[in-house]
């Protein structure tokens, strides 16, 4: 297991998919994750648990899989990010994820946090340069998307003390201020 292995996989994973608004290829928002994850120093799992965040949801691999190459840890890392049923409302889909990463382990919350900042990071550039009818390109607008997002800082933050935040907490703070 390594990243170098991590990236060569989500790249497979990932092949052909597009980001929604921007028709960037969809590899570099779990790359940027990744390395998001790398910077902070954050340990190896954690790294690859990020690079692998959307695999599950977003394309035919499997917890099971990710176990195999990756290690058990990994897999439950990558399985917080994970929306359990895809069939379910975009509410009820969020809901669960809010609800879930409350009680998560700090390593989940990481990748779970550096999955949203490189979110807000793409969403906040393309409504700079694409105005409002970015928003069209999703299933909720703005405003749901604040709730969201404002409910996932909650759930990061939950039974944590001020002090006891990782950075990358203050930095999705940061730029959460500016979305909302």
């Amino acid at each position: 297991m390594n990243i170098k292995q991590a990236i060569s996989y989500a790249a497979r994973k990932h092949d052909g998919q597009k980001r929604k608004v921007d028709d960037v290829p969809y590899i570099s928002h779990p790359f940027q994750v990744g390395m998001l994850l790398l910077q902070h120093g954050h340990k190896e799992e954690v790294v690859i648990a990020g690079l692998l965040h959307d695999v599950v949801e977003d394309t035919d691999g499997t917890l099971d899989e990710i176990e195999a190459m990756f290690g058990k840890e990994v897999a439950s890392l990558v399985s917080y990010a994970s929306e359990p049923d895809k069939s379910l409302s975009w509410e009820e889909r969020k809901k669960h994820t809010i609800e879930t990463i409350k009680t998560a382990s700090v390593g989940a919350k990481l990748v779970v946090c550096a999955d949203k900042i490189d979110n807000l990071s793409s969403l906040l550039q393309n409504e700079k340069e694409l105005g409002e009818s970015m928003w069209d390109s999703f299933k909720r607008d703005k405003s749901a998307q604040q709730w969201y997002y404002s409910n996932i800082y909650r759930s990061l933050t939950f039974g944590l003390k001020e002090n006891e935040h990782p950075k990358l907490f203050d930095d999705f703070k940061k730029m959460l201020d500016i979305f909302v």
